[in-house]
């Protein structure tokens, strides 16, 4: 029996010693692969959880208009943070950042004692600040340099720049269009630390230099701007507007000089409300931030009014079906099925040429004229033109024309829509069809980016955009021209008329919906020189208190505008 108990004993000892020999050969095999094969790779993980690495911000490529002058820069700033091993002082630490960075005692203690490799207590922290911190020698604080975005002209056309939020990344407008090119490419530094995590004071740095944006340069000019500006705001002013928008372009091009959107919000503030309430809730407080951040002369639509009759006028002298000898008869409206369709001249204008009753804007003969042109010919006519499309202006938000079913157009809506009713489209989309009326007949897409160059000036992108489509032929965009001089000079947009220069214009009125409501929109579009148009503007006025006419209100204020700058733009 003893005997039998040694043996088993013996076997037992001989089977754990057998496994503990076979594992330590396999660990031994491991440990030899490991060394032998995967050196490097460990070698490389190792380093790496020995390394911290913290980002160098790349410089915000700059913002220029046509002549070089930064609308939108950079102020250098800095990211104060701490390093919790390295605090000596910690109530110091505390009451110092408190002090000078505005923030709450509590706050910042439960980031200097949060036992962490870095704990950031304030980004966009200005440079006068930033300096007063490092001047204080704290150990453990970090004082890294930053960039903020600097918009030079406070408010100046804000809703078409848009600006940045805290980590320098476009919010709206052409910061967003353009960020890819704008935003650079962030360098680093590779700081050694310990197995925690904690950075070595003192210890050998890897450092990556940022790569800045690219600078744009856009068509935009600022003496354009400004004046527009000033224009837009007394209008806002005197009118006790909602709203005033003022487009300026060439419309040869597309390039535009200005886009005024009053009232604008301040880029360096842009979270301050314009006409913020006490006492809003935070979902009020976004729901007004973004309508305030809003192009309206891009995202929003209307009824266009009689400025639409300029696309009617061009679309039936394209088919053929009116000459501007031929004559009509405006007793004050005209019946179409069982509705009565006014004209603003409710005792009517009697007997008139096409020609005469585009420069008296009588509705009565653009409803036959429509009727002429037909469903089929109209939708025709606003398809070559653009109408049923977005322009593909380059900032985002840019609205679709809200249109009919061209199967369910009968006569009725057939002739509001040719005197610019019943449908909306968007400031931007009107004024560049018009453009493509009056500039020979040819396509183009209205456009802010130029060009962008690279930091060190070695590469260059030349934007570039649909444009030269033949849409209607030249002898009938002249036709047009001379028709909208007439307005001008003699007609219902006489106003419009600038001293020593060739305008030709269209003014328009519409009611808001609903019909009734006592709201309407008054416009204006002229251009210059008739000849060869280089200039072309559209002023429009959301909700003018009293007087509300487009050939009463808006009119004058193309006048204003061309008196400064056609001398300024049509030097060359």
């Amino acid at each position: 029996m003893l005997v039998g108990h040694k043996t088993y004993q013996r076997q037992s000892l001989f089977l754990v010693f057998f496994v503990c020999t076979l594992v330590a050969s396999i660990l031994i095999v491991r440990l030899g692969y490991l060394m032998l094969t995967k050196a490097d790779y460990y070698g490389v993980k190792a380093k790496e959880l020995h390394e911290r690495e913290r980002t160098i911000k790349a410089e915000r490529g700059k913002i220029l208009d046509r002549n070089g002058n930064v609308l939108a820069g950079n102020v250098s700033v800095s990211t104060i943070s701490v390093i919790h091993s390295q605090v000596k002082e910690p109530e110091k630490v505390i009451s110092v950042l408190s002090k000078e960075l505005g923030i709450e005692e509590a706050e910042i203690r439960k980031k200097v004692e949060k036992i962490s490799s870095r704990e950031k207590i304030k980004s966009n922290v200005e440079k006068e600040i930033s300096d007063r911190i490092r001047a204080y020698k704290l150990a453990g604080v970090t004082v890294d340099e930053d960039y903020k975005r600097y918009y030079e002209y406070g408010t100046l056309a804000s809703k078409v720049l848009g600006f940045t939020g805290g980590d320098n990344q476009g919010i709206v407008g052409l910061e967003v269009s353009y960020e890819s090119l704008l935003k650079g490419l962030d360098g680093s530094i590779l700081t050694m630390a310990t197995a925690g995590g904690v950075e070595i004071r003192n210890g050998a740095e890897d450092r990556k230099e940022p790569i800045a944006g690219w600078n744009l340069t856009t068509t935009l000019d600022l003496n354009v701007m400004e004046y527009a500006t000033q224009v837009a705001n007394k209008l806002l002013e005197q009118k006790q507007a909602k709203t005033v928008e003022i487009i300026i372009m060439n419309p040869q091009n597309g390039e535009i000089y200005a886009m005024v959107n009053a009232p604008e919000f301040d880029l360096n503030h842009p979270y301050t409300l314009v006409n913020g309430k006490e006492g809003m809730s935070e979902k009020e407080k976004m729901t007004a931030l973004n309508a305030m951040w809003r192009n309206l002369a891009v995202s929003d639509t209307y009824e266009p009014g009689s400025t639409f009759k300029v696309v009617t006028a061009a679309a039936a002298l394209d088919k053929g079906v009116v000459k501007m000898t031929d004559t009509f008869s405006c007793p004050g409206y005209k019946v179409v099925e069982d509705r009565r369709i006014r004209c603003h001249k409710t005792t009517g204008h009697g007997t008139e040429t096409f020609e005469q009753g585009i420069m008296n804007s009588c509705n009565p003969v653009f409803m036959e004229v429509g009727a002429r042109v037909g469903v089929s010919g109209l939708f025709e006519g606003m398809k070559k033109f653009g109408i049923l499309e977005k322009t593909g202006i380059d900032v985002p938000g840019e609205a679709a024309t809200i249109m009919h079913k061209q199967e369910n157009v009968g006569a009725v809506e057939l002739a509001t829509m040719s005197f610019g009713q019943s449908f909306q489209l968007s400031p931007i989309r009107m004024l560049t069809s018009v453009c493509m009326i009056i500039n020979g007949g040819k396509k183009i897409t209205p456009h802010f980016g130029m060009y962008a160059v690279n930091s060190d000036k070695t590469r260059m992108k030349k934007m570039s955009y649909s444009s030269g489509k033949k849409v209607l032929d030249a002898s009938v965009s002249e036709e047009v021209r001379k028709a909208l001089e007439k307005v001008v000079s003699e007609g219902g947009g006489k106003k419009a008329g600038v001293d020593g220069y060739f305008i030709g214009g269209k003014t328009g009125t519409s009611q808001k919906l609903p019909r009734g409501n006592g709201k309407y929109i008054a416009s204006c579009i002229g251009f210059s020189p008739v000849d060869n148009p280089s200039v072309i503007a559209m002023v429009r006025i959301d909700e003018p208190q009293g007087l509300y006419y487009g050939g009463v209100i808006a009119a004058p204020a193309i006048s204003t505008l061309y008196t400064n700058i056609l001398p300024y733009l049509l030097k060359e």
